[in-house]
């Protein structure tokens, strides 16, 4: 309710007209185009291409580049958005270089980014993009919505930027305590496989599309199936016999390998394997903790062969 007053206040009943983006903008055409075999690391002139990396490369001067001024660029295959006020030159094929007719370019750039609505858009073309609708408010109006939302996002990406040194840094550290204090000489402790203290256990025969379709956000059976992807199921959905109800670390053996602990009922694809323990002498949270210490030589590994 205070966003919609806010925004109330902001117009001052002035009129606001509801257009499909293609009445507001001409497309550009790029003097040059470059395929991706001549981008060059360093050069004079950036090249915005629409994969997800703002700036996909250099070009060299003998280059005609797009004319510097304010650009919405558009990837047709990749959905991509960006805003671009300086020359450049295009990559490739598959990009749409939008510059407003009569409105603020940047508000543009906004309204499209809000309001776009990917499933919508059936492979993806400037074709159906086009067709989004936007609220076009008096000129000062736009000017005003694009000063507010630039202070956020120059603030937003401040803070990522903090975040993201703090994150890195505690990461650093904690990967260092946890190398000190599971680091052994050979004679210090006992060392045993985990095959001799540990139990292996066999998940349930279950699809990718299986699991798509028994999954429920509330469910309270997770369902591991390497990498991200986890399903939550009913009890009821998969035989008894393949829930494991014992705290437990979950082997990821295909595609990136990775141990995980988990210590509520769960099941994962019998491809995969799990190990849990019920000797007392045995804490499953601490061999976890150490086979995290050793992923980076299985990965080595896995990236070579079949995970052993």
């Amino acid at each position: 309710m205070s966003n919609m007053s806010f925004l109330e206040k902001l117009l001052d009943g002035a009129e606001v007209e509801w257009k499909v983006l293609g009445e507001v903008v001409n497309t550009v055409t790029a003097p040059a185009k470059l395929k991706k075999e001549a981008y060059r690391v360093t050069g004079n002139i950036p090249i915005i291409d629409q994969g997800i990396k703002f700036i996909a490369g250099y070009a060299d001067d003998n280059i005609t580049p797009v004319e510097p001024d304010k650009y919405v660029v558009f990837g047709d295959h990749s959905e991509h958005l960006k805003y671009v006020d300086f020359a450049f030159v295009q990559g490739a094929d598959g990009l749409k270089i939008l510059k407003a007719i009569s409105n603020n370019t940047k508000y543009i750039y906004y309204a499209f980014q809000n309001f776009y609505q990917k499933e919508l858009s059936y492979k993806r073309h400037w074709s159906t993009a086009k067709e989004t609708l936007i609220p076009i408010p008096p000129l000062e109006i736009q000017a005003e919505i694009v000063r507010i939302l630039d202070a956020f996002t120059e603030l937003t990406a401040e803070l990522t930027a903090e975040l993201t040194a703090e994150l890195t840094a505690r990461k650093k550290q904690y990967n260092y305590y946890r190398d000190q204090l599971l680091t052994f000489e050979e004679n210090d402790v006992e060392w045993k496989t985990l095959g001799k203290v540990l139990t292996r256990t066999k998940g349930t025969k279950i699809t990718a599309g299986q699991m798509k379709v028994l999954h429920k956000e509330d469910a309270p059976l997770k369902i591991f199936a390497g990498g991200k992807t986890v399903a939550f199921v009913d009890f009821e959905d998969i035989p008894s016999k393949d829930i494991n109800r014992e705290a437990s670390i979950i082997v990821k053996s295909r595609g990136f390998i990775e141990f995980d602990y988990y210590d509520k009922p769960f099941s994962h694809k019998n491809e995969m394997w799990s190990y849990h323990s019920k000797n007392k002498k045995i804490n499953i949270k601490f061999v976890y903790y150490f086979l995290k210490t050793q992923e980076p030589y299985f990965q080595n590994l896995g990236s070579r062969m079949q995970m052993p």
